[in-house]
């Protein structure tokens, strides 16, 4: 019951829980569709975990270590720059609060523009119907709704042999909140968030050790950019230990954090990061009364269109588990709400490009190698090394390349995996070409400027047209 009486209950057509990417875009796909839709989130500000713990943040700090570490590459050691160990983490980020307060107005802005009501408050369920809105007042407000969207996202997992105390071993939460950069750093996990914020702060000088259970990191991608990343990470001073299992992780007491390996190895740094996974964020939102309950995995689960247990309720975003890409969770967004509201779906939909802002940069759109391969039985592909591109030089990145996967004829463009600084810009073109679908032969007829790193689009097609013509020739014969 409210404090002031019976709770007043408000009819719409699609409630969303919680304002990050997903949410924000369900719920404006929702008011363009025409439907009356509220919004709820416990945040005073829009944007979710992503843009006040989570992605802004991160990218935030990570451009202060991408100057240095670029400034050290494109001047081939003239100006050798290196942060001193204890130098505080904020001096590295001064530019957040004007860019966090930017893009909570263009948020607010297109909640307004939509005419979408939103409340601030904690949700819970009552039914599969009904949830209650508890506002920061202290008044209470049930909502009736026709479809319901949880985006609630998502909150480290800390295990039991990790003990996570936010200062000497950290979480993915509270690992922004370090006073002064340290020395030596164990990363724990191979997931997006542990080699972004390894390759972070393996830039800004630190010594990281990242230790996994898996052979390789983030094994979602396609194997090339796995080995580029790896690759990449040592040449900058990190390690990577693979194959490894943590068995227990824990400050000493003193000066540092110990973590214990199988076969008795044990490692002593300065702090830990513990990014071993997240789980769906959804406490107080008393699931069970909506009939609806969480995996073994602590995630919501859902079918392809995101639709639960409980036809008329739906989930995006973090709390339905990988990849917990923004990009993704806006795209879920909108996809549960047109299939909610039973609005066509372009069959093209779902091609949304995965970047990882890891220093270098890796990208990728559309189907890997093995994909096509398993699916047309056969692939040409082609590749550019940015070592052949002058802009490749000139901005020192010449690590980097471009793949273009084909068809077995080398026609059809079905993928694209890009490596490298500026990766997550390039893949929209491989993006574009997919969803238009266009041949490689469009990125032989037409001219890029000149020196720019989309020159790798014509080279790779090139790398393709040369293995067209060899197939063609053993045919044949």
């Amino acid at each position: 019951m409210s404090p002031t009486g019976p709770v007043p209950e408000l009819h719409v057509d699609l409630l969303v829980i919680g304002g990050g990417p997903a949410g924000m875009k369900a719920a404006i796909q929702g008011a363009k569709a025409g439907k009356r839709v509220l919004l709820v989130d416990r945040e005073a500000h829009m944007g979710g975990e992503c843009v006040h713990r989570g992605t802004i943040p991160s990218k935030t700090l990570r451009e202060s270590a991408l100057f240095l570490s670029g400034l050290r590459r494109r001047t081939e050691g003239v100006f050798d720059v290196r942060v001193p160990p204890g130098v505080e983490v904020a001096s590295l980020m001064r530019r957040l609060k004007a860019v966090l307060a930017q893009h909570e107005r263009y948020l607010g802005h297109q909640i307004d523009r939509n005419e979408i009501a939103r409340w601030r408050g904690r949700a819970r369920f009552l039914s599969s119907e009904v949830v209650r809105v508890r506002l920061p007042t202290g008044t209470e407000r049930d909502v009736r709704a026709e479809r319901i969207v949880i985006a609630t996202g998502s909150r480290p997992r800390s295990p039991e042999n990790v003990q996570v105390d936010h200062e000497h071993v950290l979480d993915s939460d509270s690992i922004l909140s370090l006073i002064y950069l340290p020395r030596s750093m164990t990363v724990l996990g191979a997931g997006v968030v542990a080699c972004e914020f390894a390759t972070i702060f393996a830039a800004l000088g630190v010594e990281v050790t990242m230790i996994d259970h898996r052979d390789r990191p983030l094994a979602f991608l396609d194997p090339e950019l796995t080995d580029f990343f790896v690759r990449s990470f040592e040449a900058a001073g990190g390690s990577f230990l693979a194959g490894r299992k943590t068995v227990s992780a824990r400050f000493d007491g003193v000066s540092s954090v110990v973590t214990e390996l199988d076969g008795g190895e044990t490692l002593r740094t300065e702090k830990c990061l513990c990014a071993l996974g997240r789980v769906a964020s959804v406490e107080g939102l008393e699931l069970e009364k909506a009939s609806l309950a969480l995996n073994e995995r602590a995630q919501l689960p859902v079918d392809e269109h995101g639709r639960t247990a409980v036809p008329h309720i739906y989930a995006a975003g973090d709390v339905i588990g990988p990849p917990a890409l923004a990009a993704t969770a806006m795209e879920q967004g909108r996809h549960v709400v047109r299939h909610a509201f039973d609005l066509p779906v372009d069959a093209r939909e779902g091609l949304v490009p995965m970047g990882i802002y890891t220093i270098p940069e890796l990208a990728s759109v559309g189907a890997s190698e093995k994909e096509v391969r398993e699916r047309e039985g056969g692939a040409i592909v082609g590749r550019s090394p940015f070592a052949e591109l002058a802009r490749g030089h000139i901005n020192g990145t010449t690590e980097g390349f471009l793949k273009l996967v084909c068809d077995p004829q080398g026609r059809k463009i079905l993928g694209a995996q890009v490596a490298g600084e500026g990766a997550t810009e390039l893949v929209h073109v491989a993006q574009i070409a997919i969803y238009a679908g266009l041949e490689v032969d469009a990125f032989l007829e037409n001219v890029f400027n000149f020196p720019t790193l989309h020159e790798a689009y014509r080279v790779a097609a090139l790398d393709v047209l040369g293995k067209r013509a060899a197939l063609a020739r053993q045919q044949a014969a």
